[in-house]
């Protein structure tokens, strides 16, 4: 029996696929146009002993921009059609963000035309679109993002199915609402939604994973990760420029949700290079987290009283989900310490696995930032595999779903086949 394949459209460092991967789907093929990202995706999700990938010696494993791939690979790509079931994909969401400035000529915008595009090429049973809210309220000349690609895929053959879900909602400590779109070749889930699928499986889902119903917490994700707990010494990377990270022990009273994260990895868990600051911005973070509100960004007034010109700066409540992580470690306070979060925190509240080791520069800053795609960013930028991974699993479900109408369908026809007489026959 062969396993279902899918690809990845826009694939960041792999948040999504790696999702799409424990739920049981094999990877094909990741599109992803920056080095750095994709860098970390290879790493981890292709050339990791054991990882569910299958990469077409038809196409080189690098970086790619899709336009571009489609144009100069297309033979290849048809090569590869065949076995596809699922594309999944979400297409840069800078410019649907409402955080941003949400330009309507965003060149990034016009990257929808390519998934598109790669959609008609493809014609898989299953699609998967993810974005921010924000892409169901972006103006397009035909209604909104949403209303737009929704009715290209209609004209493509498919039925379509759009929701808004909450990342906390599927174990993920984290506020973080996204826009959902999944569609299936016309005809071929009669009488099936796939979001009230989802939404059935959600508790058997968390339970699964020893969650519970409960939302979890920030601190239930980064206690063990604090730096009180633990001795500092060099950081294994970057030791030799003066950074330090936690001595990290494994301890014994881990939560359910940091037993989840440590996914039977023994080792110290990557990326924990603890940010430096000076006495200044280390005391200002202090008087934030003694004074101002948890879990809601800093007020104007506060700002005022405080001297802070930044406008989205929220210090962390420990006994909530922390609020949407973007690409900015200074977006977010600590919840019980006076600094920022190292990357491995961040990745936590997005559920990376800490086996999972991102690539590439930290940050960046200057004239680089434009182009750049640090580690930060890509943590920022990338899904929740936890989430993907629910849905990666009722994605499966309805691929069954969409082979047993297709064999109703055949049997119908072989009864009718049967039943009704050949031409010249005497009933």
């Amino acid at each position: 029996m062969r396993v279902p394949a899918f690809v990845d459209l826009f694939a960041g460092c792999g948040g999504l696929s790696l999702g799409m991967q424990r739920a049981g789907w094999t990877l094909r093929l990741a599109v992803e146009s920056h080095p750095d990202p994709f860098s970390t995706l290879k790493h981890n999700l292709i050339d990791r002993a054991g990882a569910n990938a299958s990469w077409p010696e038809s196409v080189p494993c690098v970086a790619h921009d899709l336009r571009e791939l489609l144009k100069d690979r297309r033979q290849a790509l048809e090569g590869l059609a065949e076995g596809i079931e699922l594309i999944v994909g979400g297409p840069p969401c800078q410019g649907f963000s409402t955080n941003g400035r949400r330009r309507k000529d965003d060149p990034r915008n016009q990257l929808v035309k390519s998934y598109l595009e790669a959609v008609e090429l493809f014609q898989p049973k299953l699609l998967l679109i993810e974005n921010v809210r924000g892409f169901t309220s972006m103006e397009h000349e035909h209604g909104t993002y949403s209303d737009f690609v929704a009715a290209q895929l209609v004209n493509l053959g498919y039925d379509v199915w759009t929701e808004i879900v909450t990342a906390a909602e599927w174990g993920v400590p984290q506020r973080r609402p996204r826009f959902l779109l999944i569609a299936a070749l016309k005809g071929t889930l009669t009488g099936i939604d796939p979001f009230l699928r989802l939404r059935t499986a959600r508790r058997r889902f968390l339970s699964e994973r020893g969650l519970g119903g409960a939302l979890v917490s920030a601190s239930e994700a980064l206690s063990d990760l604090e730096i009180s707990r633990h001795d500092l010494v060099p950081d294994r990377e970057f030791g030799s420029l003066g950074f330090e990270q936690i001595d990290y022990r494994s301890k014994v009273n881990l939560s359910a949700y940091q037993m989840l994260m440590r996914d039977g990895h023994i080792g110290v868990p990557t990326d924990l290079r603890i940010p430096r600051h000076t006495a200044a911005v280390e005391s200002r973070f202090r008087e934030i987290l003694e004074t101002c509100p948890r879990g809601r960004s800093i007020s104007p007034s506060d700002r005022a009283r405080l001297g802070i010109r930044k406008r989205a700066t929220t210090p962390i409540s420990p006994d909530m989900p922390s609020p949407t992580v973007t690409t900015l470690p200074d977006d977010m306070i600590h919840y019980s310490e006076p600094r920022v979060l190292t990357l491995r925190e961040m990745a936590r509240l997005q559920s990376f696995p800490d086996w999972f080791a991102f690539q590439g520069p930290y940050t960046s800053g200057g004239h680089r930032r434009r182009n750049a795609c640090p580690r930060y960013t890509q943590v920022g930028n990338a899904v929740p595999p936890l989430l993907a991974e629910a849905v990666g699993e009722v994605l499966l479900g309805l691929l069954s779903s969409i082979g047993e109408q297709g064999r109703e369908r055949t049997n119908v026809g072989e009864m009718h086949r049967q039943t009704v007489p050949e031409a010249g026959e005497v009933s």
